[in-house]
């Protein structure tokens, strides 16, 4: 690969403390534009008082913007997480300016329209804001200007997979300038020269990082290799370059890490949650509200289910059954009872398709239906409001069936890293119902584990809508 020319490394580095007083420029222009609109279409004048509330709500916005990082280098990154950053920037915003304009007895001044519509086109906008100075940088660095140089120290598998991701992706802004690794030819990854030529040792990348040849500087040696890892960044230590530690945590099969702290120790999770700040007050409005607006749809429906229950059979309309709840603690799942039997013992025997103990109503197969539609479920949605299970989620299991498969597959227990839910990813698959194999319940846990893996809120919405149309989510029900 032709190396880059060296003045387009400075272009990069030099340009980058600009962009970053653009963005401030513009979010500062944004929050200030967004309020005068909002006063001047409520047919209010512009006065001192909204001039005011704007200089704070910039000052506090900057403030807040310093402490999450928002003008960082977003290089890289996903929109998304830019996104998170600045919608957690403003929340803290708005606080500040309503604790100001209550101090100095000015809240009542203030249209509570036009505060509303400010509050929420400025984050809206920042947003477009963003995306479009992104697209222009993307289209910039597709024709070659705006690239960052990159020094690949360790010709491994992650490396070729870091060059791939760089050469596939040309908005990055990126461009492999050249591999070092001290090993042998035979001791080395062989990486093909499409994605980065090898530039030589370890000597010679310390000598263009100061030659100034390189802007960014990724190890990609495995984790066993610390001393050398240390050599080599303290011989960088001596450079200008950005280096960056690519951890080869795949290998730990991780679920939803991300990088914390505890004090001023870096910290790396391996198995944690996504629904942690932004992401868990998401999820639990979207469980509240859709929750709340269900079970008044379906409050008649519910009644005539428990009055054809309590026709078919002595015994209760609903029971309870005990089941593994977020971080593997035990909760009471509320259903329609759809057999002769109650069991919540330590060995409950699972429903199979011709099961006797279906309840029926005449010699309508009652209990099989509810089973079949789902229907047995619907009195979760009490569990959802309460807070001890969401809509979407992996299915909770008995606890029987939680020892025995814990002990059979591999992160069967990272599903409690979230909520059970009435429905999931699995569910809408079509593995649901028995698992009279090993094989099936494996795919079953695959698909709860890929959804906490890469859960949104829009995937929840798609998940309820294929539960109720899609054709695999009545599949296997009994």
């Amino acid at each position: 690969m032709a190396p880059l020319d060296d003045s387009k490394p400075g272009w990069a580095r030099s340009h980058q403390s600009s962009f970053s007083i653009l963005q401030r420029l513009g979010d500062a222009l944004l929050i200030i534009g967004t309020q005068y609109l909002s006063v001047v279409l409520h047919g209010e004048e512009w006065d001192t008082k909204n001039a005011l509330a704007a200089t704070v709500a910039v000052v506090a916005f900057y403030l807040a913007a310093e402490m999450n990082g928002l003008y960082r280098s977003w290089r890289g990154q996903p929109f998304r997480n830019e996104s998170i950053t600045v919608l957690s920037t403003w929340f803290v915003t708005v606080p500040v300016l309503l604790f100001v304009a209550f101090v100095a007895k000015l809240s009542a001044e203030f249209s509570r329209l036009t505060a509303g519509i400010w509050f929420l086109s400025a984050p809206a906008l920042m947003l477009l804001w963003r995306l479009v100075f992104r697209t222009i940088l993307a289209e910039l660095r597709i024709r070659g200007r705006n690239l960052r140089a990159v020094g690949i120290a360790g010709a491994t598998q992650m490396a070729e997979s870091l060059a791939r991701r760089i050469q596939h992706d040309p908005a990055l802004g990126m461009k492999v300038f050249g591999i070092y690794d001290d090993r042998i030819p035979a001791r080395r990854h062989g990486i093909p020269e499409e994605y980065g030529s090898f530039a030589g040792d370890i000597d010679k990348l310390v000598a263009d990082a100061r030659a100034g040849r390189l802007d960014i500087i990724y190890i990609t040696l495995p984790l066993k290799a610390e001393p050398r890892i240390n050599l080599i960044i303290r011989r960088l230590a001596d450079t200008t370059a950005t280096v960056n530690i690519v951890a080869d945590f795949m290998a730990f099969d991780p679920l939803h890490s991300r990088w914390g702290a505890v004090g001023d120790i870096p910290v790396v999770s391996i198995f944690d949650t996504p629904f942690f700040g932004v992401g868990g007050w998401l999820k639990r409005v979207e469980d509240v509200v859709l929750a709340s607006l269900i079970l008044l749809m379906i409050a008649v429906p519910m009644l005539v289910i428990g009055l054809l229950v309590k026709l078919s059979s002595k015994g209760p309309m609903l029971f309870a059954q005990r089941r593994y709840g977020l971080n593997g603690r035990s909760i009471r799942v509320l259903k329609f009872r759809t057999m002769t039997v109650c069991e919540d013992g330590d060995d409950v025997k699972q429903a199979t398709r011709e099961d006797d103990r279906f309840i029926k109503l005449g010699k309508f197969p009652l209990g099989a239906f509810l089973r079949r539609t789902s229907l047995d479920e619907l009195p979760q949605f009490v569990n959802v409001l309460g807070g001890e299970m969401s809509i979407v989620g992996p299915r909770p299991h008995a606890i029987k069936h939680n020892e025995l498969y814990r002990a059979k597959i591999h992160g069967y227990m990272l599903r409690h890293k979230v909520k059970p839910g009435i429905t999931g990813w699995a569910q809408v698959n079509g593995w649901r119902g028995e698992t009279d194999t090993d094989e099936k319940m494996v795919r079953r846990i695959e698909h709860d584990l890929a959804y906490i893996r890469n859960w949104r809120l829009l995937w929840d919405l798609e998940i309820i809508f294929l539960t109720v149309f899609g054709r695999k989510s009545s599949k296997n029900a009994y």
